[in-house]
């Protein structure tokens, strides 16, 4: 068995990612999605996201153990030192610490990257994810009641934050993405999450 890897997502995983994400969003409220995306519509948001913020997925074998990505926390121009942070992992690879990796490269990539905050909404109940999320290190903060209907039902989620430091007054502007790939920093940004899988 080939050792598991970290690196950033090509347009060529959008139809295992879209396979990994289907189970949360037809069966279950972990995703408020109405229906599961298509590999084409997840090519789509790969192109959109690795312009400007991290997605990184966890291979073994030349399949995709999971992934994580970060996105804009909202559109007003306040909010871009903020981002979500979202992670998926394969039921097949739960459990082995595929998403604290994925986890620990990710913070580290949005931390060189100038970013101020990563959010994180869980839905509640969800204890593996919440336990997951403060693990490496979210606090929650608060818990939107009855934000979403899914599954005939009124569905709460809880909120975390990962502080990513970058307190500067004022602060400097995030780099995009494609500014920090290739360079050291990114090999050691990938190389904090690649030391937990070891």
């Amino acid at each position: 068995m080939v050792a598991a890897t970290l690196r950033l997502v090509r347009e060529d995983d959008a139809e295992q990612i879209a396979a990994i994400y289907a189970p949360y969003a037809n069966g279950t409220a972990v995703s408020f999605a109405d229906r599961a995306p298509t590999a084409e519509e997840y090519r789509d948001r790969i192109r959109t996201t690795t312009a400007r913020l991290p997605w990184i997925v966890c291979e073994q074998d030349g399949i995709v153990a999971g992934y994580a990505y970060a996105s804009p926390h909202r559109a007003s121009p306040a909010y871009r030192w903020s981002v979500e942070a979202s992670i998926y992992v394969h039921a097949e690879h739960q459990r082995r610490g595929v998403g604290r990796a994925l986890y620990a490269a990710l913070l580290e990539t949005l931390r060189l990257l100038g970013y101020h905050r990563a959010y994180a909404g869980v839905t509640d109940p969800n204890p593996a994810s919440v336990g997951l999320h403060e693990a490496v290190g979210f606090e929650r903060f608060g818990t939107f009641e009855d934000v979403g209907y899914k599954l005939g039902a009124w569905q709460s989620v809880i909120w975390l934050v990962y502080r990513l430091g970058n307190d500067d007054y004022p602060p400097t502007e995030p780099r995009l993405l494609l500014d920090l790939l290739g360079t050291p920093e990114w090999d050691a940004a990938l190389g904090a999450g690649q030391a937990l899988l070891s």
